[in-house]
């Protein structure tokens, strides 16, 4: 057991983005096909029109722009941050599947960590909480309780600081206003630090998406 540290990187994305954000506008305000308008798509156009779609608040077409993260050292608790934005899919690793029996990694906020004797007592709650989550873990199985069915109700002693392993998949549209509320310097620490990393890797992809975002 220790303390993880934050890891995001992006597994997968929409090949194109900004073209394909820029077509789809040009779509909406244009008599031609698709093909006519790829060949006339210059970098001067797909400032615009992408500038126009913001500026006017016209942002459907950056739903067809999709970004997969994987995402490893965050909080339990941040996930449950996180999950709340509803325009997304996502797949988190399992206290249910996955045993901590081995112990589990946890996140310790900088408040703690800056104090000794305040963090020493965090450390020892980690330790108590995986030390009675075995515990539990094993009474379970002594009265027939096998895999999941044990581990499903031992993980109730499990901390929100425990390490969560997640992948996210958001269009462009749902990350502008994700970063616009969770880049925010009222957002909480973690889930800050989480879509300021995001940020930063979609920004290299798609600078004309996100050059105003957060």
């Amino acid at each position: 057991m220790k303390e993880a540290s934050l890891k995001v990187s992006i597994l997968t994305h929409t090949p194109e983005p900004e073209n394909v954000v820029a077509l789809s506008a040009r779509l909406c305000y244009s008599p031609v096909g698709i093909e006519e308008l790829k060949e006339k798509l210059s970098d001067n156009d797909k400032d615009n029109l992408i500038n126009l779609l913001i500026n006017s608040g016209h942002l459907s077409p950056f739903e067809h722009a999709s970004f997969t993260f994987a995402v490893e050292g965050i909080s339990r608790a941040c996930s449950h941050q996180l999950v709340r934005h509803r325009i997304a899919s996502y797949s988190q690793q399992s206290q249910r599947y996955v045993s901590e029996e081995k112990g589990f990694d946890y996140i310790i906020p900088d408040t703690i960590k800056k104090d000794s004797e305040i963090q020493s007592l965090f450390i020892e709650a980690m330790k108590k909480s995986h030390e009675y989550y075995c515990k539990i873990l094993h009474a379970l199985e002594k009265q027939g309780l096998k895999g999941e069915l044990a581990r499903q109700d031992a993980r109730f002693v499990l901390p929100n600081a425990a390490e969560t392993k997640i992948v996210i998949t958001m269009n462009a549209r749902e990350l502008l206003h994700f970063f616009k509320v969770r880049c925010c310097n009222r957002a909480q620490w973690e889930i800050r630090e989480l879509a300021t990393e995001m940020l930063k890797l979609v920004k290299k992809i798609a600078p004309r998406l996100f050059k105003n975002a957060g």
